[in-house]
């Protein structure tokens, strides 16, 4: 049930500031002068001939001592340590995270050891988790192994969206399917304790809805601006949305069924998780470790609506998004076509653990309501495409 624990205090919180634009790189000095002259920059090696020469040329000709910290591709303790032990041996004084979610979840990290402040300057739009408190740690070998939670947000969020809007497009709409679920799920948290330990506040129920309403008013022309390389103000606004509206919202509205029945983590492994919330679902089933997370979140959503009993047109406006941005709605673009009832029991199974988000709806929850759930999900995404005549080649 929610809030268990009966909290009554609201609790909002969120990154010092946020900055974004289409040089927001070439001004990093003027923003990052606060933080201190010693960064450690944790980079792997795509992202440093991205944009992390760039970066670092601009930040020495502004007079500082830049360590850079090869990211090695995973999150894990062994990388958090090595960093860390480097930042310590140059005395770097704050720490920058220039990259994707692992990356950033691995900044984090070093900077809460060394006890100093992070900027985190995101490179794709795909995720909510440059504005979060807290990180997704794996062993080296990619399973997972914990979370960690933070007493602050970053102090930084620095964005620039002249270096977005070069990643695939299919970026940028994995962080709208993640980001369409915000205000989804936290319309039915309202009475449920969020990730800092307290009751949503009233802006982040207006962030939240906010953040839907600019993905259904620009989403399909940011995606194809995207497809463009063109930085417009449809853009700007989706990646905004997708970066800072829905991590605002997800960390301090809350999460509920699209999260829980996403296709993330293996059975054995969300079973040590002590906060199982963000990482479960589908992953009882073969075939989807190719999607992103937003292109799973996407599905949850839908089937959050069917749980929730939205009437068809209702469901109809968000599968329309969907499929607009060419996020998965069946089984069929999920690529389990062949799923069977027993896999899908095993998702539902999952979705419904203890601890779970999805108990922060106020409606009767079993895994038997789920599974018929899914595949209701399935079936109303189907029956959108055969009324409508949708096609990719639209």
């Amino acid at each position: 049930m929610p809030n268990p624990q009966r909290v009554t205090e609201r609790l909002f919180q969120s990154p010092s500031k946020y900055i974004q634009g289409p040089a927001a790189l070439q001004n990093a000095p003027k923003y990052l002068s606060s933080l201190g002259r010693a960064p450690l920059l944790a980079v792997d090696n795509i992202v440093y001939d991205i944009a992390g020469k760039a970066l670092i040329g601009v930040l020495q000709n502004s007079g500082f001592k830049v360590t850079r910290g090869a990211f090695g591709g995973e999150a894990s303790g062994e990388e958090i340590s090595q960093l860390t032990n480097l930042a310590r041996e140059k005395k770097c004084d704050f720490v920058i995270g220039l990259g994707g979610g692992k990356t950033i979840d691995t900044a984090k990290a070093v900077a809460d050891q060394l006890k100093v402040q992070v900027a985190i300057l995101p490179t794709t739009a795909s995720t909510d988790a440059p504005c979060s408190a807290l990180s997704v740690i794996y062993r080296p070998s990619g399973e997972f192994e914990r979370y960690s939670f933070y007493d602050q947000n970053p102090t930084f969020v620095l964005v620039d969206t002249g270096v977005i809007v070069k990643a695939p497009p299919r970026f940028l709409a994995a962080g709208i399917g993640d980001a369409v679920a915000t205000n989804c799920e936290a319309r039915l948290c309202r009475n449920s304790v969020n990730f800092g330990g307290g009751l949503p506040t009233e802006v982040s129920v207006s962030i939240a809805q906010k953040c839907e309403e600019i993905l259904f008013k620009y989403g399909k022309q940011a995606y194809e601006a995207n497809k463009a390389g063109a930085v417009t103000p449809a853009f700007e606004a989706v990646v905004e949305a997708n970066t800072l509206l829905s991590g605002l919202g997800f960390e301090s509205g809350g999460l509920a069924a699209a999260h829980a029945v996403r296709l993330s983590l293996p059975p054995a492994t969300c079973a040590r998780s002590p906060l199982q919330q963000v990482h479960n679902g589908f992953t009882a089933v073969s075939g989807v470790h190719h999607l992103m997370h937003g292109e799973k979140v996407a599905f949850g959503t839908i089937v959050q609506l069917v749980l929730d009993g939205e009437p068809t047109a209702e469901i109809d406006r968000y599968l329309e998004l969907m499929l607009s941005v060419d996020l998965p709605v069946t089984f069929q673009q999920l690529g389990i076509p062949k799923v069977t009832d027993a896999e899908l029991l095993k998702v539902a199974e999952l979705a419904c653990a203890p601890n779970e988000t999805i108990w922060n709806m106020e409606r009767i929850i079993n895994p038997q309501i789920v599974l018929s759930a899914l595949k209701g999900a399935d079936a109303v995404g189907r029956a959108y495409i055969a009324r409508t005549g949708w096609s990719k080649s639209k």
